[in-house]
């Protein structure tokens, strides 16, 4: 048996189809344009193509956006000062700041200046809070995301055994919450694995569904895992570089190992990824309905 992947990329695309028709039926009903705006500090590269990436993607999905790109020298309360002004912004619906930010900034503290109606990341704590107990009007995305490729890769959640490896704010934490609610798309049985988990193997051995966000290669290999299982593989890794220079990644799942026995498996790249950006939209047009009041 060789695994079915779970490609992200043709997931996400399918779902910025349907957004697509969502907004212009905000337009044409509610004279509503979702809006966005992501604010970046300093010019780390790969920041600014991810930047780059959400402001094409609102282009295309016909969303307002707005961009503001500030020095990384730039003090603390300064930057403050832009999200309370955004905060105040009728037309915009949704505030992303790009991490990580510069050292000398508190990324926790800019977090909670972020207005939770305007919080589309998910990352603030009354969203992280109100995800706990399964009232969330914002999810994180990548998590969000790993659900949507769940769901849509037809993977029986309700009553799964589903192994997290992770424990992030990001990833672990947010998706664990997600599966375990009383809800469409949830109801599984979730552990909650990480760097410190004695006999990995003995969780992974027995899940239906496991998710591999530890951040190292490897993680996973093939003896790990049963026959029929579904992966979904969180992990970006680095790990050299082709002659002409081009990164060579790899997940947290020995992919040519585990494949032999999953039932379906996401690539890296092109599994998870993808899904991120798109989430960022759904979320960001959610957020233009509660501002409305639109159910």
């Amino acid at each position: 048996m060789t695994a079915t992947l779970i490609k992200g990329a043709e997931v996400a695309a399918q779902i910025r189809e349907e957004l697509k028709q969502e907004i212009a039926d905000l337009k044409t009903k509610y004279n509503i344009i979702p809006g966005l705006a992501t604010v970046l500090v300093g010019a780390d590269p790969a920041s600014q193509v991810y930047v780059g990436q959400k402001e094409k993607t609102c282009k295309e999905l016909g969303m307002y956006s707005e961009r503001y790109d500030i020095p990384a020298d730039s003090k603390q309360e300064d930057v403050v000062a832009l999200v309370e002004k955004l905060n105040k912004n009728p037309k915009i619906h949704g505030i992303l700041c790009q991490l990580p930010l510069p050292k000398h900034l508190n990324e926790e503290d800019l977090i909670y200046h972020i207005d939770p109606n305007k919080d589309v990341d998910g990352l603030h704590p009354v969203n992280q809070g109100k995800l706990m107990i399964g009232e969330a009007n914002f999810i994180p995305c990548t998590p969000r995301g790993i659900q949507q490729l769940l769901i849509r890769s037809n993977t029986q959640i309700e009553g799964a055994d589903v192994v997290v490896i992770g424990r992030s704010n990001l990833v672990g934490k947010p998706i664990l919450n997600i599966l375990l609610q009383k809800a469409p798309g949830a109801n599984a049985t979730v552990t909650l694995c990480h760097t410190k988990t004695k006999d990995l193997a003995f969780y992974t051995k027995h899940a239906d569904i496991i998710i591999a966000a530890a951040g190292k290669p490897k993680t996973v290999t093939g003896d790990m895992v049963k026959d029929g299982c579904t992966i979904i593989d969180v992990g970006v890794n680095e790990v050299g570089k082709t002659a002409e220079g081009k990164r060579i990644l790899v997940g947290d799942v020995d992919f040519e190992t585990v494949k032999e026995k999953a039932r379906a498996i996401t690539p890296v790249p092109g599994g998870v990824g993808p899904m991120t950006i798109t989430m960022l939209m759904m979320n960001t047009i959610k957020a233009a309905k509660l501002a409305a009041g639109i159910k």
